[in-house]
């Protein structure tokens, strides 16, 4: 046997053997370790997978939400404008039966005291209809200036009316409910006495 830097072939085996034998020895201690740490690695990974699950859960269940709210949203503007479509329906039918007395006093030759009280008789069946609409005048003559419902188109200088009182309406204003669908246009009182 020959010496390299020393040491005999032998006792570089011998500690190469023992290494070897140390490193064999130490084998049943680590697969056990091993097998602890797979163990764990194991469960870990069942737990891994079953978070998986759950999250994939939660997302299909909150894209299905999602789905169900847009088709909810779409639903309810669907019949949002079909409930407007049919309000302004029942507005007109109640208004035809107007259009049929105005056509129907178009065609009679008549004189002009008949053709005048016909035209009265359809301008109240209107004022009925629209008042079945909750539609209604407002009632300007004679009352004191409203900027929210008159809207002046005239100061007239006069000691005859009080000062901001409505001496005549130009056209008249409606109300549909409480809310103003137009404001009557009027002359308005100026007296700086009164």
């Amino acid at each position: 046997m020959g010496k390299v830097n020393g040491k005999s072939e032998t006792q570089k085996a011998g500690l190469d053997l023992e290494r070897e034998l140390t490193t064999g020895s130490d084998n049943g201690d680590n697969s056990a370790t091993e097998k602890a740490v797979s163990g764990e690695q194991s469960g870990a990974d069942a737990e891994l997978q079953k978070l998986k699950a759950e999250r994939d859960s939660l997302l299909d269940r909150l894209a299905r939400a999602q789905a169900e709210f847009e088709n909810a949203r779409r639903r309810a503007g669907k019949e949002q404008q079909e409930s407007r479509d049919y309000a302004v329906a029942d507005a007109i039918k109640s208004l035809l039966p107007v259009v049929d007395s105005l056509e129907r006093a178009l065609q009679v030759k008549s004189d002009a005291a008949e053709f005048r009280s016909g035209v009265e008789l359809i301008y109240k069946q209107l004022q009925t209809a629209l008042a079945k609409l909750s539609v209604n005048a407002i009632v300007s003559k004679g009352e004191a200036f409203d900027p929210h419902y008159h809207e002046a188109i005239e100061m007239v200088e006069t000691t005859d009316a009080a000062d901001h009182e409505v001496l005549e309406e130009l056209q008249r204003g409606y109300k549909f409910k409480d809310r103003l669908l137009r404001p009557a246009m009027v002359k308005v009182a100026r007296n700086p006495g009164k």
